[in-house]
């Protein structure tokens, strides 16, 4: 009877007896800094086209394949490299804190303040990796500034009657290093994760459960016709030790 998956370990965000389930709690999400590898687009608008010329890339392509070649990617020092400007340290900088930067360059150096400069910085969309029990692994993207975890699953084929939503493990990059977290999909209190919403970059790995390991079923007919199934072939090899 304990062998199958019980309806408990399938069931996402359950109350669990948390009465504060309707209580509003305000989420701080960290923004995401930018590391060795990241390619971003930048682009430059203002009333001067002639001079704004220098600093576009004619052959810029925003999609996610199109962006590691044309776009502007991260060198293992933290640099980019953009026309007239140079190298740019952008190592640890967040999108807006890159386009203040930008902006702060060319209006030093450039352009008028009467040049109504606008900057504009993107990554080609939101980039995560999730593997194990789901229905299609793999690295994903979606063209949306933020995604929680439920988002990326549901994105991903849901995780598998075998998945593990109790544990799943969440693997974080930061230009330091990495970080591992676990969050429990069954709990409510997941909305309160550092993790449930993603950041750019974040790898998932939803695990089996003991039941697949053990190969017993996945369901209470599953198990029993396994239990069938052993009990036959035991009475078997009895029947045949003892003629």
């Amino acid at each position: 009877m304990t062998s199958c998956i019980s309806r408990k370990e399938l069931i996402y965000l359950q109350d669990n007896g948390n009465k504060q389930q309707n209580t509003l709690t305000e989420i701080v999400q960290k923004p995401y800094r930018l590391q060795v590898g990241d390619a971003i687009s930048i682009t430059i608008r203002g009333l001067e086209s002639e001079l704004l010329q220098l600093f576009v890339n004619p052959n810029q392509d925003n999609s996610e394949q199109g962006l590691y070649f044309t776009g502007y990617v991260v060198d293992d020092h933290g640099n980019i490299r953009m026309p007239v400007i140079g190298e740019l340290n952008v190592l640890g900088f967040t999108l807006d804190e890159v386009r203040v930067k930008v902006e702060e360059i060319l209006l030093n150096d450039h352009f008028k303040k009467t040049s109504l400069l606008f900057v504009n910085v993107k990554t080609s969309g939101f980039r995560y990796t999730i593997t194990g029990e789901v229905g299609s692994t793999g690295t994903k993207t979606v063209f949306q500034d933020r995604l929680n975890i439920m988002e990326a699953i549901a994105n991903s084929g849901d995780i598998s009657i075998t998945g593990d939503r109790k544990n799943i493990q969440v693997i974080r990059k930061f230009p330091q290093g990495t970080e591992t977290y676990s969050i429990d999909l069954t709990d409510s209190n997941a909305v309160n994760s550092p993790v449930y919403f993603l950041q750019y970059n974040d790898f998932i790995y939803v695990k089996p459960l003991k039941e697949k390991t053990w190969g017993t079923g996945k369901t209470g007919i599953e198990s029993l016709g396994t239990i069938i199934t052993l009990l036959s072939l035991a009475t078997t090899t009895f029947l045949l030790l003892t003629r």
